[in-house]
């Protein structure tokens, strides 16, 4: 008996102490795995472009100054006692071919003011002035009223693309008149007209038939105006000219009466 009791106490200390050996306790965890370090090199940032510099524009030059009165040495009468009529900005198609009806009836002719542009877009009816006896003038490419206030060269060029845009339609003829554009003369735009061998062109009777009045008020301010040789400003361009058409054929009978016309020369 106490050999068995001995026996017994020897399994039972046994099994205990294979119990505490499967233990949480004494269980170690396994290690985390560690970073692999990559063998791609890593891509470099996409540089900041720089800013495109940009070319500052250089000033325009200042506009020269109006003079206080109109320079010496602008056509402002016929020479003779015949008046001289003119038209300015055309031409048009709309209302050149209705002025030339009527001056074709009436027996006269004019001279016409051409603006290079409309010329250009127009040549058929350049090519009709010329045709029925008429005068040519340059009036500048665009009407720009402060060409005379710019730089000669400027001027210049503007004068010549006219004059080639008139020449392409009619080769040849003759544009021996400038006019500038509202009247806004300098002394620096009649020296560079006269080099190019034209005489500035100015006027002694304005009815500012620009201004669209009536062909009645048209009529009766070129009648109070009119002197032998006076040179008339009118319009067959710009604008709605039928006020001016409507006042023609008075205004040409009334100074064909009193002084007759004649185209300047």
């Amino acid at each position: 008996m106490q050999a068995r009791a001995v026996l017994a106490t020897v399994l039972a200390v046994a099994l205990l102490l294979s119990g505490c050996a499967q233990s949480d306790d004494n269980v170690t965890p396994a290690a985390a795995p560690q970073p692999v370090e990559s063998t791609v090199p890593p891509t470099p940032p996409s540089p900041t472009p720089s800013p495109t510099p940009t070319r500052a524009k250089p000033p325009k030059p200042p506009l020269r100054p109006l003079p206080a009165n109109l320079p010496a040495g602008l056509r402002r009468a016929a020479g003779v006692r015949p008046v001289a009529l003119t038209f300015d900005d055309g031409p048009n198609p709309t209302w050149t071919p209705k002025v030339l009806d009527q001056l074709r009836a009436a027996h006269v002719t004019a001279t016409f003011c051409l603006v290079g542009r409309e010329a250009q877009r127009h040549p058929d009816l350049v090519r009709r002035i010329v045709r029925e006896g008429h005068q040519l003038c340059n009036h500048s490419w665009r009407h720009d009223l402060d060409l005379a206030r710019r730089p000669a060269a400027d001027m210049r060029a503007d004068l010549l693309r006219t004059n080639k845009a008139i020449q392409a339609a009619v080769p040849g003829a003759p544009v021996p008149f400038y006019r500038q554009p509202g009247g806004r003369w300098t002394a620096e735009v009649l020296a560079v007209a006269k080099d190019l061998g034209m005489r500035p062109l100015h006027w002694s009777v304005d009815p500012q038939d620009w201004d669209k009045p009536t062909a009645a008020t048209i009529a009766k301010r070129i009648h109070s105006a009119a002197r032998p040789g006076a040179i008339v400003l009118m319009h067959d361009g710009g604008g709605n000219r039928a006020a001016t058409l409507a006042a023609c054929p008075h205004v040409i009978a009334d100074l064909k009466r009193r002084f007759g016309i004649a185209r300047l020369t």
